[in-house]
Order: C-alpha cells, then sequence, then structure tokens
C-alpha cells in the first residue's frame, strides 16, 4: 500500500477556492479521493488562529476528518497589513516526513514550494501530487510536481 503524507497550506486553499468559485474545499471529499488505498502516514492542515468560534468549529472539522491542525496566531501589523504564513513550517514538515512515505500530497498554489517539491522529488525519490485551482497555482509549481490535480467539481462545497 502507497505511504503518503499530506500538507495543505489552509489560507491558500481557502482563498484561491473562494476567489474563483465563490464557494469553499470539500475537505472529506479531498479526503476520501486522497486517501483511497492508500496508508496515511501523517496529515497536516497549516491555519491562522483568529479565535473566533466559527473558525474553531472549522478546525475541529479537520481534526475529525483525520488532520493534525497546527495554528500560528493572526498578527495585524499597525499599518492595517495581516501575517500569518505557514510556508517554513510546512517545508520542514514535508523534508521531515519525505523519508518515510512514497508520495507527499501538497495543497497549495504558492510557487515558493517549487523548490520544496524538486528537492524532495530529487533527494528521496517520493512522488508529489499537488492540488490546486486552475489559474491561480503556480505554472513553476504544476510543472516541477509528478502529478497535478486541479481543484473543481466534486471537491467543492456548494456546487
Amino acid at each position: 500500500m502507497e505511504k503518503v503524507a499530506i500538507f495543505v497550506d489552509v489560507q491558500n486553499i481557502y482563498y484561491t477556492v473562494k476567489d474563483t468559485y465563490h464557494c469553499n474545499f470539500d475537505y472529506n471529499a479531498f479526503w476520501a479521493e486522497a486517501t483511497q488505498g492508500r496508508e496515511v502516514v501523517a496529515a497536516y492542515a497549516y491555519a491562522i488562529h483568529r479565535g473566533d468560534e466559527k473558525q474553531r468549529q472549522f478546525q475541529n472539522i479537520l481534526r475529525g476528518i483525520g488532520f493534525d491542525v497546527k495554528l500560528k496566531p493572526f498578527i495585524q501589523r499597525s499599518d492595517g497589513s495581516a501575517k500569518g504564513d505557514w510556508d517554513v513550517g510546512i517545508t520542514l514538515d514535508v523534508i521531515e516526513h519525505a523519508p518515510d512515505v512514497d508520495r507527499i500530497i501538497l495543497l497549495s498554489g504558492d510557487g515558493d514550494f517549487d523548490l520544496l517539491v524538486e528537492k524532495v522529488q530529487s533527494k528521496y525519490g517520493v512522488s508529489v501530487e499537488i492540488y490546486g485551482v486552475p489559474g491561480l497555482t503556480a505554472t513553476s509549481l504544476i510543472n516541477t510536481a509528478q502529478y497535478f490535480r486541479e481543484i473543481e467539481g466534486t471537491l467543492l462545497l456548494g456546487r
């Protein structure tokens, strides 16, 4: 059975799905698709913690599905901008789990991950599968990964 590790850039998926389809990503449908016939070694969802009840409920749903939810505090800067980036945390976790799996599944459209994808494929011989929204996923990320799954259709809630 193929061993997989799953890494979800929650903010990236939320905003790209919302911008393109005006709905939400279906994490249950994703889990059913991505884990069918596979052994899940690790599954992380990286999110920003704002402390509101709706967000806590969503995080509990993710935990119920099977994700380990990692949270960073939401930081509002004095100039009005916000900070809450998980790129380094995701990268460290992918590097840590890559030697123990056959496939890395990364949900993000962020082109900054293309170097990570290239490294784990060449150094550890794992295949990398990217889930991203068409048109909002970096071409460099799509081209570097072995597999690209467009987020559409059955992976959307309320469509």
